[in-house]
């Protein structure tokens, strides 16, 4: 409940950043064109996300004859949780990671990659497996094609005031002032502001699909050490992955001296532990 309320003001500040910084730098018509360019980048994205990251990452169908077991427990889970089979993929790479899309649970995929099924316990495994599920379940994929439709209009919003700041901005020429110095300042404090709110939105999702997947699971403690040994496997050996989809996988496949902590769209591995071990199922 938390995290659900925590994503809400999350989303409300973009929101309120977005029509504050619109409205400075662009009036009511720059406000329209940037949402406008936005919602449409985004649109696709949402709609076709499944097929896009799963082409990127080369993943085949996984069939029930080449993993049993992984059949076995998504099966239990999906059933568990009253949602349609999700399709499931095989990612080759021995780096062992795993991660949902789908925007919605009628048109879900799981992915997961070589390594983590040779490495992970059955627990451990039905830990990770969970916490996917609880990513589609949640609606995880609209509410962040949501923030980045935000936070990507203000950053569009900031492109329009640099050039404004280095031309000259004849809207603040007509009111009787102007101020390019405040102007190229915003134009690269909101960004930042963006991001950092976007990434907010990221990490609270994670510590939401951790605890309904702990839910669904009622073994806190598998996931708890699959996200140990994840941690470690992908600091040791970093995957070959984007950084516009690492905020998909369960754990942070980036090594961390490619992205800064502050940036990170995952909280830190030992919260993530900490929370889950605390955690009282009945």
């Amino acid at each position: 409940m938390l995290n659900a309320v925590k994503t809400t003001v999350l989303l409300a500040l973009l929101t309120g950043l977005f029509i504050a910084i619109g409205g400075w730098f662009g009036g009511q018509s720059g406000m329209v064109v940037a949402l406008g360019l936005a919602l449409v980048m985004n649109f696709a994205a949402y709609w076709f996300s499944d097929k896009i990251v799963l082409r990127m990452y080369r993943a085949q169908p996984l069939s029930e004859a080449q993993a049993p077991g992984v059949y076995g427990i998504v099966r239990n889970l999906a059933t568990r949780a009253g949602m349609p089979m999700p399709k499931l993929y095989l990612i080759s790479s021995e780096t062992p990671n795993a991660f949902a899309t789908g925007r919605n649970p009628d048109h879900a995929a799981v992915a997961v990659t070589e390594g983590i099924l040779r490495v992970m316990s059955a627990e451990e495994l039905e830990g990770v497996l969970a916490h996917e599920l609880s990513h589609v379940l949640n609606r995880d994929v609209l509410i962040s094609t949501i923030a980045a439709t935000l936070a990507g209009a203000v950053m569009m919003l900031a492109d329009m005031a640099r050039w404004a700041a280095f031309f000259g901005s004849s809207r603040d020429n007509e009111e009787g002032g102007s101020n390019p110095i405040g102007l190229f300042l915003m134009a690269i404090l909101a960004p930042l502001a963006a991001l950092l709110i976007q990434t907010a939105v990221s990490r609270s999702r994670e510590y939401q699909a951790d605890a309904s997947g702990a839910r669904l699971t009622h073994r806190p403690l598998g996931l708890a050490s699959a996200l140990q040994k994840l941690q470690q496997a992908n600091q040791m050996v970093p995957m070959d992955a984007s950084p516009a989809t690492a905020h998909l996988f369960i754990v942070n496949p980036l090594s961390a001296r490619t992205l800064m902590s502050l940036f990170s769209t995952h909280p830190p591995i030992e919260d993530r532990i900490a929370r889950l071990r605390a955690m009282r199922l009945n």
